[in-house]
């Protein structure tokens, strides 16, 4: 998180939801109930391959997903895609009109129900790569080496013995071994075995609780193929949830149910279980899928892509509504523009008041971290 100030927005979730119960929070509008992101960054969105090998740009993490209003996901990509070109040489008023763009694109999806047919070239680049990429990219990505085992270390620490008999049983289900063989064309009854495992020290989301790589082996071993499966706990959300909707609440069938609504090519891949007792989504990690990155932009390409990925939000939150609620939450956005930046009052405040409240909170949380390492 001290590496930047966008990758602090990306690990500070909790701080912008507590700024939702501030009263600049409380005075946005509050759209159709239906499933939201929760955690609506340019890091969440990128290339996502279904059981079939199909690719798309879509939202790549649901940990925080809920019930929700959908001014919170256009609220929060907005902060992601300002403090990413902050972050950047180009000009100050480039916020301002991807912001604009922004919200053409999130209403271009409402009013039809499908995102922008047009690529940009920079989110065209990280589609093309993803499409090229097989097993061994994400071999030597995850566990450096396309070897059968995980190799220990900074990343992937050893498991307990109660862990490994965990592992093993759970990969003994039949609803575990359906979504192992379902994918990649695989037979349902090819034979499932677990070759390695190890706890995964990953990511802002993941510290303190459960999270562990497994590699599997699935068919005959003269035509065994490998794959990488990911079980991850599913903990309680930051983000405020609807009040009075009835929701899975069971944190790992929330995440998987929320995949599905917003991420279906994800969704399919992801099962809820259990894992010592705890809520655990599993899934296989396939190679194409792929972070997008927001540096190294020109501002027209920044623009482009700001409008694009508002689009791919928009569409998710659209299939969820019937075309009168669509036209409601359009109308409700077309409210309240300003002369100076195209896009609604409470959006604009919203990015400005969070962007320097997480400018601030970046310093200090450096300052912090500089003096720890000393």
């Amino acid at each position: 998180m001290a590496r930047s100030a966008h990758a602090y927005v990306r690990g500070s979730t909790r701080q912008f939801y507590e700024w939702l119960d501030t009263a600049s929070g409380r005075a946005i509008p509050h759209g159709p109930n239906v499933w939201i992101c929760g955690d609506c960054h340019v890091g969440n969105l990128g290339p996502v391959a279904d059981a079939k090998g199909r690719v798309q740009i879509a939202i790549r993490d649901l940990d925080q997903t809920v019930i929700g209003n959908p001014a919170h996901d256009l609220i929060r990509l907005g902060l992601s895609l300002a403090t990413a070109i902050r972050s950047s040489d180009l000009p100050g008023v480039t916020p301002s009109l991807m912001l604009e763009q922004m919200v053409e694109g999130y209403e271009f999806s409402l009013a039809t129900g499908h995102r922008n047919a047009r690529v940009p070239k920079p989110v065209a680049r990280v589609l093309t790569k993803a499409l090229k990429r097989r097993w061994h990219h994400l071999a030597e990505e995850r566990i450096k080496d396309v070897k059968p085992n995980i190799p220990l270390g900074q990343a992937f620490w050893p498991i307990s013995r109660a862990e490994k008999r965990e592992i093993d049983k759970l990969f003994a289900e039949r609803d575990v071994r359906r979504l192992v063989t379902s994918l990649q064309k695989r037979d349902d009854k090819d034979k499932v075995r677990v070759l390695d495992a190890a706890y995964w020290m990953k990511g802002c989301s993941s510290l303190g609780k459960l999270r562990f790589a497994v590699l599997l082996g699935v068919g005959k071993k003269r035509h065994r193929q490998l794959c990488i499966i990911d079980i991850k706990e599913a903990a309680q959300p930051a983000v405020k949830r609807s009040a009075r909707i009835v929701m899975p609440t069971d944190n790992a069938k929330r995440v998987v149910e929320g995949a599905r609504q917003l991420s279906p090519y994800l969704g399919q891949r992801m099962l809820a279980a259990k894992f010592l007792r705890k809520s655990v989504v599993i899934r296989e990690l396939l190679p194409q899928d792929l972070k997008l990155e927001m540096d190294q932009l020109t501002r027209d390409e920044a623009i482009a892509a700001a409008r694009y990925l508002a689009s791919v939000v928009g569409a998710a939150h659209a299939v969820q509504m019937n075309p009168a609620k669509r036209r409601e939450w359009l109308a409700t956005l077309k409210l309240h523009r300003m002369k100076k930046v195209d896009a609604p009052s409470w959006l604009w405040r919203s990015v400005v008041e969070l962007s320097s409240m997480h400018e601030s909170a970046y310093l200090e949380h450096c300052r912090l971290y500089a003096f720890s390492r000393t």
